[in-house]
């Protein structure tokens, strides 16, 4: 009998492929209705004037147009180097998908299927799609947790997904080789889509409501002018845009280095195979659903009366178009193949023929080894680039299909009304920066390919290509004794483990190796001191005739006096929170901001496009990587930090939310008096190179007081405690300022016309739906994360943000969006966890007052409350 290798390259025996493919020889035509009718023909027509220019003909870029224009957007002009479709897009494997693990990711997917569903009605072009549904197959118990884990995600959302047992798989896809399977994860309407017919159907409506397709155009210039429009340059002639987005594919590094940006991209060879015709699967009576192995890495679906199969190998053997990454793409390379590599994936071939044995007598008529771009996290870069004015890009699609319909309607939302739909910082080009070098972006490229059906558990980490440049002063120091985290290319200490702990990364779904810790870390902050490495925040400078009033433009809250700090929110025309920022008044019209390390480039190209729209007089400088900072909090701060310097800390003097300039063992520090802990506690920004020995004075002076370090682990557990509200996860252009309970942030009745405020007024006028509150809830060894299902009365009616142990009452706490019906104290509802609801009831908040909460009422005459 023939081994698996051996069996699968008798295929091959007669058969040459050749390295360039066209679109019909991939095509899915199993089920499909209709005529389909041939490529439309490129236009003759040209324009000197264009609202946007799409630069890319796949499918993201196609549906861009179609969505731009069919809202109404005149003067669309996409234009393709070579032909619609080539790139990436032709050879797809078409896989379509209602699940992601992302919260609002899955909205995107959902608008993808949602259009495909009624695409070919709109246009008259078959589009091929196919819809038996998809399940994920669960071959250990830790899967069967992910599976959990990831339901309790999606009963607040439109998707449908449900956990199924052995028997309705094996009833669903009797062609499985049961022995190992616990559990699937099914969700119907999932399935595939020819992605040449769903370009070419898309391109028609885009046509239909009025977009020009230029075709061959290569972009060979992009010029940008003082007014923020473009003079876009090809061999047909040159156009003036109003705005530019780069949807070029793997093309993408090349359109961005036209202007300076380097994008962090890089090619991959992906394989699958298609069978010839089974006699099994031929005698089906109807179409199998897509089956993803998590365990063997890849998917496998029926074409026609065969199979198509697809694997992800493991970083080592995946393999990276180097030569691409080092000298750009090959100037004529569009609808080509790579030569196969079935000894690449003969592990994954194994394991399929193990799970669906009648692969083993099947015969190989086509092998697909094309290139997609990956970026570092495997997602892709949606929206306006930070530093280049009306610059949009929608590159790194892993996944082109099954997100084109979707980010073209949430691109073309976003262009037409100035603020995105909802918020998916999670693709934000910003999201990387000068510290993302090539390097970087390759080995985490190969990660992210070779994990790419790992478990995705809560708190993930993943090493590669870490540490980067952009590590704190702090990093030798720490680094032996934390468990470090990875943030917007920083490392920042998670948690800290003593000698004999158990040091390593052992991530679950329920309580693990550092829980304990971090329990010690919290006692530290509430009983001592502790400091911890806050370097990684964003750090921007701004000055000018005209920053305060840009700032009170910008702001919903007012601007602190010189000396002092507050909590400022930029809101978007429609009143949603679009990111939270410290302001210190350090000088006369020189400010210090601060914002979360995720949010730095995000929140600079915000403030940097309405300082150019509204013609600004000021001067702003992203100091993130000069400055570092030290956080010091718990009942001994004062104490120590009072050693180390002649300015006065007393309370009366040094006033919580005051700034000032000082020198701590003499090293110039702006210090600010806060804490996200909500403890005593001084924030201090000083020169990067200072970090060390500001650090060793502090921990030197504070040995009396038993000083200890904490991590952010630890901080989450303090804010959550105290009610701070956190952007990302209270708070994000998902909801405004007033459901989330930031009312004291906000001052409607400041003089200035601040953004969002008229939105904000009519949301007040007309009541609020939901409303944030604070849970308790009494659990075994799993705590709440965030984005978990509220149920009441037996149906979801909302979501968890975010959550955690208290260490302070030892149970778990969670905030959580609900009704406004549901939200007095004392309102019982149940936070779903791994399959099982617990009780949780809502709580006055804060669950402990802040150290000045707690000062100003002993000084009233109050009691403490903890």
């Amino acid at each position: 009998m023939l081994g698996p290798r051996a069996q699968w390259l008798r295929g091959l025996r007669s058969r040459r492929f050749p390295l360039r493919g066209s679109p019909s020889s991939l095509r899915s035509v199993s089920g499909t209705k209709g005529e389909e009718k041939p490529p439309l023909p490129p236009e003759t027509r040209w324009k000197d004037r264009a609202e946007t220019v799409i630069i890319g003909g796949g499918c993201v870029g196609v549906s861009l147009a179609y969505h731009l224009a069919k809202a109404g957007m005149k003067d669309v002009v996409l234009l393709e180097k070579s032909e619609l479709t080539a790139g990436s897009t032709w050879h797809a494997a078409g896989l379509t998908t209602y699940f992601h693990p992302g919260i609002n990711l899955k909205k995107i997917h959902y608008d993808s299927i949602k259009l495909y569903e009624k695409l070919e009605e709109e246009t008259g072009q078959v589009v091929g799609f196919h819809q038996p549904g998809s399940i994920r197959i669960a071959t250990t118990p830790v899967r069967v947790d992910e599976f959990k884990y990831q339901m309790t995600r999606t009963g607040w959302h439109a998707t449908e997904q449900y956990i199924i047992g052995p028997e309705k798989i094996q009833e669903m896809f009797p062609l499985l080789n049961m022995n190992k399977i616990l559990a699937g994860l099914y969700n119907p309407g999932d399935g595939h889509i020819d992605p040449y017919s769903l370009t070419m159907a898309l391109a028609a409506g885009a046509r239909k409501y009025g977009a020009l397709l230029k075709y061959p155009a290569p972009v060979t210039s992009l010029k940008p002018r003082s007014d923020g429009t473009w003079d876009v340059e090809t061999p047909q002639g040159s156009m003036r845009a109003n705005r530019i987005v780069n949807a070029a594919g793997f093309w993408a590094r090349e359109v961005g280095k036209m202007i300076g940006l380097d994008h962090p991209l890089i090619p991959v060879q992906h394989q699958y195979v298609v069978t010839s015709t089974i006699p099994e699967v031929k005698a089906l009576k109807r179409e199998l659903p897509v089956l993803r192995d998590l365990e063997g890495s890849y998917y496998l679906r029926q074409e026609r009366d065969g199979l198509l199969f697809g694997p992800y190998e493991s970083q080592e053997k995946m393999k990276v178009q180097d030569s691409w990454v080092t000298n750009g793409v090959p100037p004529g390379f569009g609808k080509e193949l790579f030569e196969s590599d079935l000894d690449r994936i003969m592990e994954h071939v194994e394991a399929a023929m193990e799970m669906v044995p009648v692969l083993k007598k099947a015969d190989i008529i086509n092998i697909v080894n094309g290139p997609i771009t990956y970026s570092p996290d495997i997602l892709p870069m949606v929206g306006p680039h930070q530093g280049v004015r009306n610059y949009w890009v929608a590159i790194g699609f892993g996944y082109g299909i099954i997100h084109a319909g979707g980010v073209g309607k949430y691109l073309s939302d976003w262009i037409l009304h100035g603020e995105p739909p909802f918020d998916l910082i999670e693709l934000d080009p910003n999201r990387y920066g000068k510290w993302t070098t090539t390097q970087y972006t390759e080995a985490k490229a190969k990660e992210s390919y070779g994990f790419n059906n790992i478990v995705g558990y809560p708190k993930e980490e993943r090493f590669a290509g870490r540490p980067t440049q952009r590590i704190s002063g702090l990093y030798k120091t720490l680094a032996s004794k934390c468990s470090m985290g990875f943030h917007a290319g920083w490392e920042q200490p998670h948690w800290f483990y003593r000698p004999g702990q158990d040091s390593q990364y052992r991530p679950s779904f329920h309580r693990t190796n550092w829980f304990e810790p971090v329990g010690s870390e919290y006692k530290q902050v509430m009983q001592k001191v502790g400091v911890i490495d806050l370097s990684p925040f964003g750090k921007f400078n701004i000055k000018g005739q005209d920053s305060i009033r840009l700032l009170d433009h910008l702001f919903a809250n007012v601007i602190p006096k010189v000396g002092f700090t507050n909590i400022s929110h930029m809101l978007t025309q429609n009143g949603r929170v679009y990111a939270e920022l410290t302001v210190s008044h350090q000088s006369p019209g020189e400010f210090l901001l601060i914002t979360g390390s995720g949010s730095e480039l995000h929140d600079l190209r915000w403030i940097e496009e309405e300082t150019a729209k509204g013609g600004y007089d000021v001067e702003i400088k992203n100091v993130t990587d000069e400055v570092g900072v030290l956080g010091v909090a718990g009942p001994y701060a004062r104490k120590v930090l009072q050693k180390l310097t002649s300015e006065d800390l007393n309370d009366d003097v040094f006033k919580f939310l005051q700034t000032k300039s000082l020198k701590v063992s003499n090293i110039p520090v702006t210090a600010i008096r806060i804490s996200y802990t909500g403890e005593l506690g001084w924030e201090l920004y000083h020169r990067r190179e200072d970090s060390v020995a500001l650090y060793d004075a502090i921990m030197n002076a504070g040995q009396e007081e038993g000083i200890d370090n904490f991590g952010t682990y630890a901080m989450n557990a303090l804010r959550l405690e105290k009610a701070f509200r956190a952007w990302g996860s209270e708070m994000n252009c998902d909801t405004n300022p007033l459901e989330a309970g930031l009312e004291y942030f906000v001052k409607l009745n400041k003089p200035a016309d601040f953004i969002g405020k008229q939105a904000l007024k009519q949301i007040k006028a007309k009541g609020l739906k939901r409303r944030l509150v604070c849970l308790t809830l009494a659990t075994d060894d799993v705590d709440p994360e965030g984005n978990e299902s509220i149920w009441c009365d037996g149906k979801v009616v909302g979501n968890t943000t975010s959550g955690c142990y208290s260490y302070s009452i030892q149970k778990s706490l969670a905030f959580a969006y609900v009704p406004v019906e549901l939200s007095k104290v004392g309102q019982q509802v149940e936070v779903e966890l791994l399959g099982k609801n617990y009780p949780a009831v809502v709580i006055q908040e804060p669950l402990v007052l802040t150290e000045p909460t707690r000062n100003r009422l002993q000084r009233k005459g109050g009691k403490n409350k903890i």
